[in-house]
């Protein structure tokens, strides 16, 4: 009797594990036959996009920051700086406004401020 229900047992787990087995080649066979072809190109699209846009994304960056990374003197210290073009930044020696514009430092100045540049003058004695 013994030997009975462990042949038995034994018949039931082979079978079940060719259920299994053969459950899963009608799966696959079934999405098969409707065509498994988009879902590997999708997936394999998906992939390509996540590889690319950060590539694309960094070379974008560059290609901006070439075009916007202006490296001039203070116009009041001399100081040299970066700054990005068409903004306002404060110089980083004299914390004098600056304002970048078409690739230069200017001053930011209110208006009505006249800016004029000082030039040292030498006093020469008159001999009597």
């Amino acid at each position: 009797m013994e030997g009975s229900v462990n042949s038995n047992y034994y018949k039931s787990i082979q079978i079940s594990g060719l259920r299994f087995w053969l459950t899963l080649l009608a799966v696959i066979w079934l999405l098969g036959s409707i065509g498994l072809g988009w879902i590997v190109k999708s997936f394999l699209i998906v992939i390509g996009i996540i590889l690319i846009t950060p590539v694309l994304a960094f070379m974008g960056f560059r290609w901006w920051l070439k075009r916007n990374l202006v490296v001039d003197r203070c116009p009041v210290c001399s100081y040299e700086s970066a700054g990005i073009n068409n903004t306002q930044m404060r110089c980083p020696s004299c914390s004098e406004p600056l304002k970048v514009e078409k690739g230069h430092f200017l001053r930011l100045t209110p208006p009505g401020t006249v800016d004029v540049q000082a030039i040292d003058v030498t006093v020469k004695q008159l001999e009597d």
